[in-house]
């Protein structure tokens, strides 16, 4: 691995730099910047979204500055992940955590005295032990430390998605080393956040740079839950409509358990995700996913901070997620690549349950007011008519106007109505209750309500009293989420919800400006599209498994040897020359040594032979997607029949109510597994109960039992029932 020569600083641009290490032709939007500030010794602030390439901007910088950089990282597999990659560049990267031997341990703290290391990667607990500060201090005496750099800073904050106490103490590197430069960097931050990160870690000055959080090659769309078996039925479709590799986020464990059997029963390759496997489970899934041994990966929100896996296509979220910054951050895991993703969201009421259930559990009270606001921004943004790349870039403070063209809202527009009378009226309800209520106090205002509440405050003598009893409560409702995403009206984030005007709001009491809101409408979805030509994909596919190949040889995840955008731009230009070879972006000269031949090779083989096809998977109709495969609790369930169980033994065994196991075995007979009806109900009561089900009809259970004069049992009649639906009548 290479150490750039103190004697080559001056000799070549930045530009040239970032080609020779890693690859790329130019800088993103902002990185020069903020690379050109890092070496002037200040401090800095990187507020940049995954994919931006925030990574570079303190990783370039070590390479030129004389010193070690420290990567403060708060993952294992993070940390692992990027010395990869920097390490298939050439660059002398390393990492020091627990799952080192204590001879490997001691080899690489060598080769970090005696300078052969420009970037060394650890975790806040390690870095500030005890053991870890005085060899801190010998790094610096030796050979100096250049930068600190804080990678996922949001952490540092309570106000963050994301909170680590053992962030706070990093405040320890400022008080020890003063005088050394300070990075701190994080994917999402809201401007309370921003603030606590500066103070927290006590940077001077410090340069802040905020990048757009627009993403545009994501696609974000909200769909509404129905039932269990429809909302898998549907996720189904969506793998099988996009394809390539996805990641589903569940709220529990259970749920990530039994999603990822059934995707693997009907033929997807996915694995599980979740704190209740052990570690070496984990890291053997999440490196099979990197390394794109399984398709989709299955988990909680455990998984996923610092993931680098550019060419994820789709992020499912099955449930709702607890907060808009956890949610952004977890949708930007996709697309990484630049090239178009979908981010598709489920809704239902029942999740918000589940959701406000935990939060009651929480014993400080200014802890559950945040998190239920959290959690009423996350519901405002499912439920929302307006662009949703809008409302994400609204809540991290940035403007965003017109139409981005890939939202649900954006391309499946509901009607537009103007509102802008009663926008009037509630923006001056808050003006005359001096801006000190939240939102549904005010519509009860507007409502004419004769709370005990408004009547104490004299609220009914004020002149916007009653003036909207024409609207109903979820039309205002409707109405003040709209003028919130729009940016006509702020809310406070203390956790209490306040409502304030701004500037914008005064111009609507002015009729300066006109409010519109959308209505309900249909949603749908579509295939994300490649702009890859037949053949260009053709190539495209075998270069894929030329990389597979190679990737597994060294055992590293294939984007480590080039990203999906690279080799589409091989596909496209075929290069056929090491001079061809390195015009495209992502090839720099290590991996042009490395790999150029290899892959010149292909492309040549290619060229002469054009006859692989591309592999794709038919598109199914969701009516056609089957979900009959039991779940993980039902074959808990079956295993025991199978043992000869009785059904009160069963649930003894399992320590669940009877009626739960009759409710299994009935879904199993259904689902056509091998259940014997005979030994569960007489074959006598069997045809008596099949004798009212034609009758009567097998929709509800009630009538059955009331036509048979309550003779048997709510569990005989639903174990009948299944096995009558199941067409396998013996008698």
């Amino acid at each position: 691995m290479s150490v750039p020569n103190k004697s080559e600083f001056n000799q070549l641009s930045l530009e040239q730099y970032l080609k020779n290490y890693f690859g790329y032709d130019s800088f993103r939007l902002g990185q020069k910047e903020i690379i050109e500030t890092a070496l002037q010794q200040k401090d800095l602030l990187i507020i940049m979204p995954t994919g931006g390439g925030k990574s570079l901007c303190f990783q370039l910088p070590a390479l030129l500055k004389l010193g070690l950089t420290i990567v403060v990282s708060p993952l294992i597999s993070l940390m692992q992940d990027q010395v990869e990659s920097l390490q298939d560049n050439g660059i002398a990267a390393t990492f020091l955590n627990s799952t080192l031997s204590l001879t490997e341990t001691r080899r690489r703290e060598t080769n970090i005295i005696q300078g052969k290391i420009k970037l060394l990667y650890v975790a806040p607990e390690r870095l500030l032990s005890e053991k870890f500060l005085p060899f801190l201090e010998l790094i610096n005496s030796q050979q100096s430390i250049s930068t600190f750099a804080i990678d996922e800073a949001h952490c540092v904050s309570e106000w963050g998605h994301d909170f680590r106490p053992e962030y706070r103490q990093l405040q320890l590197l400022r008080e020890i080393y003063p005088d050394v430069p300070m990075m701190a960097l994080t994917a999402t931050a809201t401007k309370r956040v921003r603030e606590d990160i500066i103070t927290q870690l006590n940077l001077h000055k410090p340069y802040i740079h905020i990048a757009s959080f627009f993403r545009s090659n994501l696609y974000y769309e909200v769909r509404q839950k129905t039932n269990t078996k429809n909302t898998f039925a549907e996720t189904l479709q969506i793998i099988r409509t996009i394809g390539s590799s996805g990641i589903i986020y569940c709220n529990s464990r259970k749920r990530v358990d039994e999603i990822a059997y059934k995707l693997r029963q009907n033929h997807v390759s996915a694995l599980p995700y979740h704190a209740g496997m052990s570690d070496e489970e984990r890291s053997i899934n999440q490196t099979k996913f990197i390394r794109d041994d399984v398709d989709v990966i299955v988990a909680t929100v455990a998984f996923g901070m610092g993931i680098d896996k550019p060419d994820v296509r789709f992020v499912i979220h099955y449930d709702l997620p607890k907060n808009i910054e956890g949610y952004y951050q977890e949708t930007g895991r996709s697309g990484r690549d630049g090239e178009p993703a979908q981010c598709i969201l489920f809704f239902s009421y029942g999740d918000k349950k589940s959701i406000e259930y935990l939060i009651g559990q929480k014993v400080d009270e200014q802890e559950q007011r945040i998190a239920e606001q959290q959690l009423r921004r996350i519901i405002n943004y499912a439920e929302a008519s307006e662009c949703r790349h809008r409302i994400l870039l609204s809540y991290f403070g940035e403007d965003f106007l017109g139409n981005c063209g890939n939202c649900d809202n954006c391309k499946y527009p509901k009607p537009i109505e103007d509102w802008t009378i009663e926008a009037m009226k509630f923006l001056s309800c808050v003006a005359r209750t001096k801006e000190r209520f939240g939102m549904i106090y005010i519509i009860d205002i507007l409502r004419g309500s004769k709370s005990q509440k408004v009547l104490n405050k004299r609220h009914d003598q004020l002149s916007t009293y009653g003036i909207g009893k024409d609207r109903t409560v979820e039309e205002w409702k409707n109405l003040a989420k709209s003028l919130l995403h729009q940016g006509l009206m702020d809310e406070t984030t203390d956790g209490y919800s306040v409502l304030k005007l701004n500037q914008n709001s005064w111009e609507v009491m002015g009729r300066k400006a006109k409010v519109e809101i959308a209505i309900e409408k249909k949603r749908q979805i579509e295939k994300t599209t490649t702009s890859l030509a037949v053949d260009e994909q053709r190539l495209f596919e075998e270069l894929r498994t030329l990389r597979k190949r190679i990737a597994d040889e060294q055992s590293v995840p294939p984007t480590v040897v080039f990203q999906d955008t690279t080799l589409q731009q091989m596909a496209k230009k075929r290069p056929q020359t090491l001079d061809e070879f390195m015009n495209i972006s992502g090839v720099g000269n290590w991996k042009l040594n490395k790999y150029g031949k290899k892959f010149i090779e292909k492309i040549k083989n290619y060229c002469l032979e054009y006859s692989l096809p591309i592999k794709s998977e038919p598109i199914r109709e969701l009516a056609k997607v089957v979900d009959n495969f039991p779940s993980l609790t039902q074959i808990k369930t079956l295993e025991l029949y199978k043992k000869g169980l009785s059904i009160d033994a069963i649930a003894n065994e399992r320590g669940v109510k009877i009626s739960r196991i009759v409710g299994h075995l009935a879904e199993l007979i259904e689902k056509e597994q091998a259940i014997d009806i005979d030994r569960l109900v007489k074959p006598k009561i069997q045809k008596e109960i099949i004798a009212a089900i034609e009758k009567v009809g097998d929709e509800k259970l009630k009538p059955i039992y009331e036509y048979l004069q309550e003779r048997y049992t709510y569990d005989d009649i639903k174990l009948v029932r299944a096995f009558w639906r199941s067409d396998q009548l013996y008698f």
